[in-house]
């Protein structure tokens, strides 16, 4: 924060050294032996018998820390500590620390100045006394510890003493605390741990894999006293991720290629009717505007090189619109006499939100919604498809495109076992293929695959017809097992004489067929291989049975090779027939969806995709700081392949203006990620960032992991089995937007959203209770009765009480019980998400590691003084630097006093509605 100082002091002049050698260069340095990506130095401070200005005065003493580089000449304002006041003898809660990619040696020196804050109100502060040493004297001194005595600005008169100790987190301080403050009652937040395992914290082979992904760490120290009266320290840590820009551009590059594709398809659905041809035209027409508009913003993120997040100031940049805002891991690292080396991580990140488009017609659920609407229920040239029939064939396009190169692959490996006379092989191979060619088999089941060759059969050319339906009908209809009936203005489809609706079901069971003579085949091979030379065939396959015999013993790999090859070019070929006809059916149904309202429907399919796309970064970058966390947990893997992992979204937009098409585009975007699932791979390469494979309909992000990580997973996650994420969103607006909304306005958005993430929340805890062990879930019994959580969360749901804080406490103790991944949101991820994460830090302290309660407030005063979350405009990570000299903004208390008092909130209510009724008289 700015301080103004009274009178102009010169005792920065008097501690800088008299200039040497201008050729800095020729100085040798010596580092400062560290840990690897640990702080290389920390330290923290207390005062002695400091001495008023003014007889009988109580201080309230601040320290500013600076730091002087051994080959330059200017000072630079590092740090300060809180300000603790009425005592001469100053005990500071908050350290000093210096990152591992720091310029810090043993030649460097620090500089202590320690001010009187006479008034917090106004800033103002006056001199006291400063002190200097080198890094060197710290760390070579007895104990480590530095008693220097402070002096005025002329270097003469003693004013008092300062102790400098080194912090390291493996050790214990013993001691005792005063300068006790006043604790708040009532608040309460049970949660625990995430990772209690000093292995885990310490493993140093993870490293390399985490700094992949994390970048520009910025660390801030605290020790507070326990109830106990021993110590523990506390190391925050805020990180950017590389990942807010590398995951959007891997996912634009995707879905650059999947519209590509359809465009493709598009063209490749032959000749059609003058009508369906112009309506495809104008399609293509509109997707290629749309694929150069996302090829443009590829091209913009990928001259992004030099941050690594976007800042809230860029929110409403359309070339970022798909990168998420304020992406950060929030990391508490407690060391404690109870429980020690405990990590806590929370991702805090901007509601992922289409801010360049606006909110002027709500968000994507209302948009979604409204959409739906009025394309089932308006007239149109086209034919109704319903989404669920849509997404329907977009899902069976996607699995055509999976299973036909798997099954050719496949039957080339039957080919190869063939020819190898492998039997054990050939088993293996033809089950391979029996499954894949079964699942091939099974997508084309659904009556939407025969009810679209017969609609586009009529919308080929001559396909004049004559009944019109009735409109009212059109819904049901298309809802039915018959073909779906087009809208008004466009004639219904019949059954014509000359169309044979029995040629599909022919060409599509003739790959089954042609499997089932594949595996007759392989088992008279195998069977005739293990009888010997004299087994001949019988029936009328005799005479085939004995030539087979006779080859079996002269050429027996020929053979087999002979006798499969053109029962596998058989398939292929009756599969390549199936897949042409349904490519181009499923995509004349893809064609109504796009020829109904061009440009809404493309504009909504971007909206949804940038709001997927910074959720996605988000979950990308839990998910793999969460698998690095826990990697060394047997529990947690097991139930990572078993059930699958809880992502809990903390919510805290109001339901009033702007922030309701926020949160309806939140609440859409994190619904999405229910078709993401990851794959955990060995890297081949330095290169470990992840790779995103797959379709708007459903994504695999492949995390690659280094040899001797990889190598401690459980084998069926080595073998590729996917895993999936049950996202969850809980929100409680809190400031005084959400004090206007619940009083005059609506909330049932929010209530709904939270009743409808309950039941998925429910549905999660039942799989788990099913599914996992009954000795690993006894685990989470003894800590806390999860089911009983789980109740009082639907009661606090149900009460409807106002800003109701108790379901966000709630959620985030149940989901860091199950093993889950904590995101907190806000409009920008800056104010309300930093005050909530600060709340939930020293709740933690106080519930699991025995934080003193008289320290409750001074605790949570030490955190949001220069919080990680952007606290403070001049803390905020936006501005790329950590500095002590802008003034800290002002409304950052009276958020969080709407935690803890209502009738604040009243008072705040009436000045601010008194202050908009000033304005616009």
């Amino acid at each position: 924060m700015e301080i103004k100082e009274e009178g102009a002091s010169e005792e920065g002049q008097n501690f800088l050294p008299t200039p040497q050698a201008n050729d800095t260069g020729d100085f040798q340095f010596t580092s400062i032996q560290k840990t690897p990506n640990e702080p290389q130095l920390e330290f923290i401070l207390a005062c002695k018998d400091l001495v008023a200005p003014v007889r009988d005065r109580k201080l309230n003493t601040l320290v500013q820390i600076s730091v002087i580089h051994p080959a330059e000449q200017g000072l630079t304002r590092y740090s300060s500590t809180e300000i603790v006041e009425g005592t001469r003898d100053p005990l500071f809660l908050t350290g000093v620390t210096f990152p591992s990619e720091y310029p810090i040696y043993e030649e460097t020196k620090i500089k202590l100045t320690v001010y009187d804050v006479k008034d917090k109100s106004y800033d103002t502060r006056s001199f006291l006394g400063y002190a200097s040493f080198k890094v060197g004297d710290l760390l070579k001194s007895k104990e480590q510890v530095l008693t220097l005595s402070l002096r005025t600005s002329d270097g003469g008169k003693v004013v008092g003493t300062i102790q400098v100790s080194v912090v390291k987190m493996g050790e214990i301080e013993d001691g005792e605390a005063d300068h006790i403050t006043t604790d708040v009652q009532g608040q309460k937040c049970a949660l625990v741990c995430e990772c209690t395992a000093p292995e885990s914290v310490s493993r140093k082979d993870n490293l390399p894999f985490l700094n992949a992904v994390l970048k520009n760490p910025v660390c801030k120290l605290y020790r507070f006293p326990t109830s106990d009266n021993k110590w523990m320290r506390i190391r925050e840590q805020m990180s950017e991720s590389i990942l807010s820009f590398h995951i959007p551009k891997e996912l634009i590059s995707l879905q650059i290629k999947e519209d590509l594709c359809r465009n493709q398809e598009l063209k490749e659905l032959g000749e059609l009717s003058p009508h369906w041809d112009n309506l495809r035209k104008n399609v293509l027409t509109h997707c290629d505007q749309m694929v150069n508009m996302y090829q443009d913003i590829l091209t913009e993120l990928s001259k992004e090189t030099g941050s690594s997040f976007k800042s809230s100031s860029s929110k409403g940049e359309k070339t970022l619109e798909f990168v998420p805002i304020n992406l950060h891991l929030q990391r508490m690292h407690v060391h404690s006499p109870h429980l020690k080396d405990a990590l806590y991580d929370v991702i805090t990140v901007g509601a992922p939100a289409a801010h360049f488009q606006g909110f002027k017609n709500g968000g994507l659920r209302k948009l979604l919604h409204r959409f739906e609407t009025e394309r089932r229920n308006t007239g149109y040239q086209f034919i109704y498809y319903s989404p669920e029939n849509t997404a329907k064939a977009k899902e069976v396009l996607s699995n055509i495109n999976q299973l036909q190169p798997l099954i050719a692959t496949y039957a080339d490996l039957l080919l190869n076992s063939a020819s190898q006379h492998s039997p054990d092989s050939l088993k293996n191979s033809l089950k391979m293929l029996s499954e894949k060619t079964e699942l091939f088999v099974h997508a084309f089941k659904d009556q939407l695959v025969r009810s679209a060759l017969l609609a586009l059969y009529t919308a080929r050319p001559g396909g004049v017809l004559k009944k019109p339906p009735s409109p009212k009908n059109s819904t049901e209809e298309s809802s039915s097992q018959d073909p779906p009936l087009p809208m008004r203005r466009q004639d219904s489809i019949p059954h014509h004489s000359d169309y044979d609706e029995e040629e599909w079901d022919r060409v599509w069971a003739h790959v089954g067929k042609s499997l089932n003579c594949i595996i007759a085949m392989v088992d008279k091979l195998i069977e005739r291989d293990g009888s010997g030379e004299g087994d001949d065939g019988s029936g009328k396959d005799g005479e085939k049975g004995h030539s087979l015999g006779d080859s079996v013993i002269t050429h027996p790999q020929e053979d087999w090779y002979e006798q499969l090859y053109p029962l596998i070019l058989t398939l292929k070929d009756c599969m390549g027939e199936v897949v042409n006809r349904a490519k181009q059916s499923l995509t004349f149904v893809l064609l109504q969806e796009l020829a109904y309202s061009l440009p809404q429907c493309l504009m909504l399919t971007l909206r949804r995709d940038v709001v997927f796309s910074q959720a996605l970064a988000g979950l990308v970058c839990g998910f793999i700081i969460k698998l690095h966390t826990s990697l060394y947990d047997p529990g947690f893997l097991e139930q990572l392949h078993t059930v699958g992992l809880i992502v809990q979204y903390e919510g805290l937009l109001s339901t009033y203006s702007e922030e309701i098409g926020m949160l309806e585009d939140m609440a859409v975007g994190i619904s999405d990620l229910k078709k993401v699932a990851f794959k955990i791979t060995e890297a081949t390469s330095n290169d470990v960032l992840p790779v995103i494979t797959g379709r708007r309909e459903h994504y695999v992000v492949e995390v690659k992991l280094p040899g001797r990580m990889f190598e401690s997973l459980p084998l069926q996650i080595k073998e590729g089995q996917l895993l999936h994420v049950y996202p969850v969103l809980f929100n409680v607006g809190i400031n005084e937007q959400q004090t206007l909304a619940e009083r005059f306005g609506d909330v049932s958005l929010q209530e709904s959203i939270n009743q409808e993430n309950f039941e998925l929340l429910k549905e999660y805890y039942t799989v788990f209770m099913e599914k996992m062990p009954p000795d690993y879930i006894s685990h989470f019994q003894e800590q806390n009765d999860l089911k009983g959580l789980l109740e009082n969360l639907h009661q606090n749901i149900q009460a409807k009480k106002r800003k109701n804080v108790e379901i966000m406490w709630l959620a985030a103790t149940i989901c860091r019980k199950l093993n889950g991944i904590r995101f907190t949101c806000c409009k920008s991820a800056k104010d309300r998400t930093s005050m909530s994460v600060t709340l939930e830090q020293c709740s933690i302290l106080r519930d699991e590691h025995q934080l003193h309660k008289d320290f409750f407030i001074r605790a949570l005063d030490c955190m949001r003084r220069q919080t990680q979350g952007a606290l403070n405009e001049s803390d905020d990570p936006e501005t790329g630097c950590l500095t002590d000299n802008k003034p800290t903004s002002r409304h950052f208390y009276p958020v969080a006093l709407l935690l803890v008092s209502s009738h604040l909130l009243v008072v705040w209510l009436i000045l601010s509605l008194a202050l908009l009724l000033a304005k616009y008289q």
